[in-house]
């Protein structure tokens, strides 16, 4: 199955182990689209009406038309590149994806077919005397059988979400994709991870999706491991796991089966008081470093300053390098269906196919993840 978890071999915007480019080079520099091309022109001359022509060639050199950008505040998503992606050394163990996204895809329409939340027959609250089952109960239930069908065909792999600022993405994006490849990340089981790209049009409050893929979103454990990093080492803002088959089968927090569109929201995996501790201690050994002008240490320069970069509070960004419109600079595609509130498309999408443009990923985090406004109440 192709699908936006998954990039196609063709797909340009994509670094493994296997890459010519260093990663570091794909991270921060620019490489040719395509190789100069020489062509080979042959004409005839033809002299006089008796004589035999004389046939010669010519050989022209064409250089390479453009040069592509991997730094995702310089990639427009035209509809054929909506993420850049890096792999590291882990991968994921999925098998029968298609068998699950089937059998999900059922389950979700007779869940959806209730439409549990204007339901006026199922309670808000659960009643012990008719035995009927609180909204809540049946949202849990239906989450419990998609944990069964994934376990049972072995559709288990996921990604915790991040958010970055338009202005900061290139260094939180550098940052947690040189720790998955050589840092603290790789001693974790994370396998993958890939940000979106930059809207065609500019928006001053665009927020860029940062996935890092782990193997079982259901292995708690594995899952915790990857947090404590993510926080502790790099200081960014989570906002849940999300499992890649609710993705497959469009699962967003707007979805009418009201199923919750993450598996996992922070504080169920650790407290909010420790949440915090993993955060001031980067926060604490960035503030020494910076004092004692010491870039060495377990995190890059560059790592550092990625992840104060995301957890500082949003301020108004500074006006970033403008982006050409459209172009055709890349004849692989993918779909990015971005109107789901977690950042991930509602349907699967080949990589080489071009795609219909959406909105923002910035439009995408999950309300429920949002901190809400406190009342004022007049006396």
């Amino acid at each position: 199955m192709l699908n936006e978890d998954v990039p196609t071999q063709a797909y340009k915007y994509s670094w493994s182990s296997k890459s010519a480019l260093p990663l570091n080079d794909f991270l921060t520099k620019r490489r040719s689209a395509v190789a100069p091309t020489v062509l080979r022109v042959d004409f005839m001359i033809v002299s006089g009406a008796i004589s035999m022509p004389e046939y010669h060639h010519a050989h022209l050199h064409v250089a390479a038309p453009s040069l592509l950008q991997f730094k995702p505040s310089l990639v427009q998503n035209d509809g054929t590149k909506p993420w850049i992606f890096v792999h590291g050394t882990g991968e994921s163990n999925d098998t029968g994806e298609d068998e699950a996204t089937e059998e999900a895809k059922e389950l979700l329409k007779e869940v959806t077919a209730k439409s549990i939340q204007t339901d006026d027959s199922i309670p808000v609250r659960s009643n012990k005397k008719t035995g009927a089952k609180s909204k809540k109960e049946v949202q849990e239930e239906a989450t419990e059988k998609l944990k069964a069908i994934a376990q049972k065909h072995g559709s288990v792999s996921g990604k915790w979400l991040i958010f970055a600022p338009a202005d900061k993405i290139d260094l939180v994006w550098s940052g947690i994709a040189t720790s998955l490849v050589s840092g603290p990340l790789q001693a974790t089981a994370a396998y993958q991870a890939k940000v979106a790209t930059s809207p065609e049009n500019d928006n001053p409050n665009y927020q860029h999706l940062i996935c890092v893929y782990i193997p079982d979103v259901y292995n708690k454990d594995s899952v915790t491991e990857v947090m404590k990093v993510l926080l502790r080492n790099h200081g960014v803002n989570l906002s849940g796991v999300k499992s890649n088959l609710y993705t497959h089968i469009g699962i967003d927090s707007k979805h009418p089966s009201s199923i919750p569109s993450t598996i996992w929201k922070n504080s169920a995996i650790l407290p909010e008081a420790e949440i915090k501790e993993l955060k001031d201690a980067f926060f604490a050994d960035l503030s020494t470093k910076k004092d004692s002008g010491d870039q060495d240490g377990d995190a890059p320069a560059a790592d550092a300053a990625s992840a104060a970069a995301a957890t500082e509070p949003l301020r108004k960004p500074k006006a970033k390098p403008k982006l050409k419109k459209k172009g055709n600079d890349d004849p692989f595609g993918s779909d990015d269906d971005n109107n789901d509130k977690d950042g991930e498309s509602k349907k699967p999408v080949d990589l080489k196919k071009p795609a219909k443009r959406t909105k923002d990923v910035s439009d995408d985090e999950d309300e429920k993840d949002r901190p809400k406004k406190k009342r004022t109440v007049k006396k």
